[in-house]
């Protein structure tokens, strides 16, 4: 399938099927007159992708859980087993937001909102 091809059938520009083969995340052969040619498979999985993306993943660590996926004996085990790392995380990032609220809550009307709450 020719990124043309790709681009209609994903949605996707082909510029950011360009950016996402510089990244690895996806691989198209060259044919002799210089042109990618995509397997078909790539159309779900760059379906995957958009879906990890508005879970919250990086294309960094998309890249690495496609990977990780790959070699899994148990697919289903190890998608689980990120979800949870991801929601550790979220965990993690939602209490560092909730400690800056508090902190930017106790700032306000101080006269100067840089000084510390006294």
């Amino acid at each position: 399938m020719l990124i043309g091809e790709l681009a209609a059938a994903t949605g996707m520009g082909r510029d950011t099927l360009r950016f996402y083969e510089r990244l690895g995340l996806i691989a198209g052969e060259r044919r002799a007159n210089g042109y990618r040619d995509f397997p078909p498979e790539t159309v779900p999985w760059l379906q995957y992708v958009r879906t990890a993306q508005a879970l919250g993943f990086t294309l960094a660590e998309i890249r690495r859980v496609g990977e990780e996926l790959r070699e899994a004996p148990d697919s289903a085990a190890a998608l689980s087993a990120l979800f949870e790392e991801k929601l550790r995380a979220v965990d993690a990032r939602m209490a560092e937001l909730a400690a800056l609220r508090e902190e930017l809550a106790a700032r306000v009307d101080t006269g100067c909102p840089l000084r510390a709450a006294q």
